[in-house]
């Protein structure tokens, strides 16, 4: 009897994790999903001052500033390796449930399709506040700041891919 109940809850279990498995966060919108499952439609690409969402995430760049040398004050500071991109981007949680804003999971992108990610020294730097660096986010509420990127001198941004955590889709946002 007792096998019996084990193998019972053992398979309603995996069951409910099945039933799961597919499920997304209605909060994502047209501009990150390109269209219904199973077309090929590439990802709308958003411009700069355009709301995007992604998962419980809103995001509007509001500018792009590049060619930066060092972030901070004279006393502490980051100084670039190549050039900081000052990214500032305003950030709303549409979902239910607070979220954890992360600038490690964010993405800059060449014309070439080389890929940057954040700078988080710097981006500490850059805010004041702190938030860009794993700010918690309650429903209805919005930060603005600044995501840092060290990228090569003779290099030009093209795109930004923004995320609401590390696992989710992302959205992308023309900087040209």
């Amino acid at each position: 009897m007792r096998k019996a109940t084990t193998l019972a809850l053992l398979a309603t279990g995996l069951v409910a994790l099945g039933c799961g498995a597919g499920s997304t966060d209605d909060a994502t919108s047209k501009a990150d999903a390109g269209g219904a499952k199973g077309e090929d439609k590439p990802a709308k690409v958003a411009k700069i001052g355009q709301p995007v969402r992604d998962g419980k995430f809103e995001f509007t760049v509001k500018s792009s500033k590049c060619g930066v040398a060092k972030v901070g004050s004279s006393m502490l500071g980051a100084k670039a390796q190549g050039q900081f991109c000052l990214i500032t981007v305003n950030v709303k949680n549409i979902g239910k449930e607070a979220q954890t804003l992360d600038d490690s999971s964010q993405k800059a992108l060449a014309a070439n399709g080389t890929e940057y990610s954040s700078d988080s020294e710097a981006g500490l730097y850059a805010n004041k506040d702190g938030s860009t660096f794993f700010e918690e986010i309650n429903p209805g509420n919005q930060v603005t700041g600044v995501f840092v990127f060290d990228i090569p001198k003779n290099v030009k941004l093209t795109k930004l891919e923004l995320h609401d955590s590390a696992f989710s889709g992302g959205v992308t946002v023309s900087l040209a």
